[in-house]
């Protein structure tokens, strides 16, 4: 019979083992973005992203037209984030800061394409091919 320190250890060497909810490199084939926080920065608000690119090559420069919806549903904004290099099988966090556009303003974004996505031996739209994408925060996102 095991001891209830043993079953202990070996319950929290599972939760250790088992994938995170966050966005991780191994999240599938090609790119994996996760909202993960919005926080007031001064008059504004600062978006938070984890992005992990599961493609076999660098992403030199990875930029993202995003839409912004208000809480009434409609398009506040429209806007590019350059979320600058992405390494094959590396997890990445950006920051960006919306200087006059408050967290509480803000119900869903979606990522309306990429502007930009270069890196050696990248395939034309392997920025939004198989983008996966997912939200930590009450805001929704996706493509």
């Amino acid at each position: 019979m095991q001891s209830r320190a043993t079953t202990a250890i070996l319950v929290g060497a599972a939760l250790l083992a088992s994938p995170s909810p966050a966005v991780s490199a191994e999240a599938g084939p090609g790119i994996s973005m996760e909202l993960n926080a919005l926080a007031p920065a001064g008059a504004g608000c600062r978006l938070t992203f984890v992005v992990a690119n599961g493609l076999s090559a660098d992403v030199a420069k990875a930029v993202y037209e995003v839409a912004l919806f208000n809480t009434s549903g409609q398009v506040e904004r429209l806007m590019t984030l350059d979320f600058q290099s992405l390494p094959a099988g590396r997890t990445r966090v950006r920051q960006f800061d919306l200087g006059d556009l408050g967290c509480d303003a803000i119900s869903r974004i979606l990522v309306n394409d990429a502007t930009e996505c270069a890196g050696e031996g990248l395939a034309p739209g392997a920025c939004m091919r198989d983008l996966q994408t997912r939200s930590a925060t009450k805001v929704d996102f996706g493509s």
